[in-house]
């Protein structure tokens, strides 16, 4: 998985019941593009992920 600041993540949930959960890459920290991520999410908690095979990174429209 590759992402840029200003991508958008979506992490889908992994049980019954469970919301999605999108937020705003604000800082990439590994090499290239890869994780881990800082990413702000919609109800405002910022934290790093290391996204799973539940996530997807949409990329941001110039």
């Amino acid at each position: 998985m590759r992402a840029s600041v200003g991508d958008r993540i979506r992490v889908h949930g992994r049980t019954v019941g469970a919301g999605e959960r999108q937020g705003e890459i604000v800082e990439v920290r590994g090499e290239k593009g890869r994780p881990p991520y800082l990413v702000r999410f919609s109800d405002g908690h910022e934290g790093l992920m290391f996204p799973g095979p539940d996530s997807e990174v949409e990329q941001r429209q110039e």
